[in-house]
């Protein structure tokens, strides 16, 4: 049986209308023959909606509350799509997460999918069901709900795709596919032909909101088949392929520039009696899954431990207080900055070619924007800037690195 897993986002979804296009789309696929599982995310703005909700009640009490509170927004998006398929003519079921045999392990609200048993899933499909499965969620140990994170559902499909052997997985958002810089940002951004999938891992991680970073880091380790399209109009998005599949890396340079808005800089110092307390901190971070870049510690023979790293602002609730009651244990301090951005050149060979970092300096200084806390890699360079220069950091290196031009124009 060849299956397909696709999934649909919040913006796809987002009121009747749109629910009965990407219902048509699926019904037509479903007609040519393909056994398909759908992924759904909440409807528009929902999730927000839900959030203000709660805190017009007393704020998010508990974690997993909230956790119960969330996972309905796409439990309502799968009955609607699957209600919109029956009226089509075509047999559909919908799953929540923990129905569609999701296990996940962590806390509320930062789960990780730790198997899938596919039994039900396998039956509905060789009834000639379409399975309408609501995204970012699964029920753990304790039979309890939790949740993905934001962008899980990217996370739910791909995983999917994985544990069902599944030809292939597309994920249907509201752009024409993996573009070189944002396109809500960069006037002139445009659609890349083929990302590598070590590279859409980075873009990703980096900022760009087309595609979750673990959905992305799964695809890569799972060898999935990945194509990121519109659910509003009919091209042929961007698939994103191994080397395998004959995706050239060399020579590329800067492929894309990324940015990221939801962004803390944090920064723990102790001059306590233990000097170093970088596992302790990264092991607090481990538990609670938040991820974490820009890392820089001080150094054995300093008097002062310093720690500093980027990681979510989203995550900044949850995680601050353990941080906290760490630092404090051996009378140290953590200081937060919310006002950075992160902004990252993506490509190949940037930790050989030095001069990519060089111009990024340069060019931001020349326009007035301060640069702070850098990390370089082969595919990824990034620098933290001040918060409201963000987007124009990006557009400047989006100018600065010719994307818009033939690749080769982009390497000095």
């Amino acid at each position: 049986m060849d299956i397909v897993v696709r999934k649909y986002g919040g913006t796809s979804l987002a009121g009747v209308a749109r629910v009965r296009r990407a219902a048509s789309s699926v019904a037509a696929a479903h007609a040519a023959g393909v056994s398909l599982v759908v992924v759904v995310s909440a409807q528009g703005d929902t999730t927000d909606a839900l959030l203000r909700q709660a805190a017009e009640l007393g704020g998010t009490a508990t974690a997993r509350e909230t956790d119960q509170l969330l996972a309905t927004g796409e439990c309502a998006s799968a009955a609607l799509m699957a209600t919109a398929l029956v009226a089509a003519g075509v047999p559909a079921v919908s799953l929540t997460g923990p129905q569609a045999g999701i296990a996940v392990t962590g806390p509320a609200g930062a789960g990780l999918i730790a198997g899938i048993d596919t039994k039900r899933v396998r039956a509905h499909l060789r009834e000639g069901k379409v399975v309408v499965v609501a995204g970012f969620q699964g029920s753990n140990a304790d039979g309890d709900l939790v949740t993905l994170g934001r962008g899980g559902s990217d996370t739910t499909a791909v995983a999917l795709a994985a544990a069902l052997d599944a030809t292939s997985c597309e994920i249907y958002t509201d752009v024409d596919g993996v573009y070189d810089a944002d396109p809500r940002v960069v006037a002139d951004a445009a659609v890349l032909p083929g990302v590598p999938a070590e590279m859409m891992v980075e873009m990703a991680f980096a900022g760009a909101k087309v595609l979750h970073a673990r959905a992305a880091e799964l695809a890569a380790a799972h060898e999935v088949d990945l194509r990121v399209r519109s659910s509003l109009t009919d091209g042929e998005g961007t698939p994103v392929t191994s080397r395998a599949d004959g995706t050239e890396l060399e020579g590329h340079g800067v492929t894309a520039v990324t940015h990221d808005l939801d962004v803390v800089r944090v920064l723990i110092r102790s001059d306590g009696p233990r000097r170093d307390l970088a596992a302790d901190l990264l092991t607090v971070l481990a538990e609670l899954n938040a991820p974490l870049d820009l890392v820089a510690r001080s150094g054995s023979a300093e008097t002062e431990f310093r720690m500093g790293f980027t990681m979510r602002h989203s995550d900044l609730d949850r995680v601050l207080p353990a941080l906290r009651d760490r630092a404090e244990e051996v009378g140290g301090t953590v200081i937060v900055d919310p006002d950075v951005a992160k902004v990252s050149l993506v490509g190949v060979g940037l930790l050989s070619r030095p001069q990519y970092t060089a111009r990024l300096l340069r060019a931001l200084a020349a326009a007035g924007i301060a640069t702070s806390w850098l990390f370089t890699s082969q595919l990824r360079t990034s620098v933290t800037v001040p918060l409201a220069c963000g987007p124009a950091a990006v557009a400047l290196m989006h100018e600065e690195f010719a994307l818009d031009a033939d690749a080769s124009t982009a390497s000095p």
